[in-house]
């Protein structure tokens, strides 16, 4: 009788471990099913923001090269933005990054995007802290 509560109790706690996140995704970033898009910058304020793209590694065949288009766009209070574009770029060993400087006021947020084949992949907003 014994022997069967501790193999209960072992197969819950595996139950737990199996179940739990693998890790967080950062602020500012989406995880999609091929990789990662993140935004980085200095929300509410003026200066240089980065889309970056991040291919998942598969260490059995190399990343194909995709051809992106890599942005942002802004929301307030009122408002969500148009999409703003950095430009469009090939990525090289499965990643590639573009940046630009925004103006970005206090109470704004900014969030990246990805545009390949037709369809538009967004991350998280990045929003001031406080």
């Amino acid at each position: 009788m014994r022997h069967r509560r501790v193999h209960a109790t072992v197969l819950t706690v595996g139950a737990v471990l199996v179940l739990a996140p693998v890790g967080v995704t950062p602020e500012g970033c989406g995880d999609l099913t091929g990789g990662r898009l993140c935004v980085e910058g200095p929300v509410g304020g003026k200066g240089a923001f980065t889309t970056r793209y991040v291919r998942h590694t598969n260490a059995t065949k190399p990343a194909p090269t995709l051809r992106l288009r890599l942005g942002y766009q802004r929301r307030n209070a009122r408002i969500t933005a148009f999409p703003g574009w950095f430009g469009t770029l090939r990525t090289e060993d499965g990643s590639a990054a573009l940046s630009g400087t925004l103006d970005t006021a206090p109470g704004e947020c900014v969030r990246g995007l990805l545009h390949h084949n037709g369809r538009d992949y967004v991350t998280e907003w990045l929003c001031p802290r406080g």
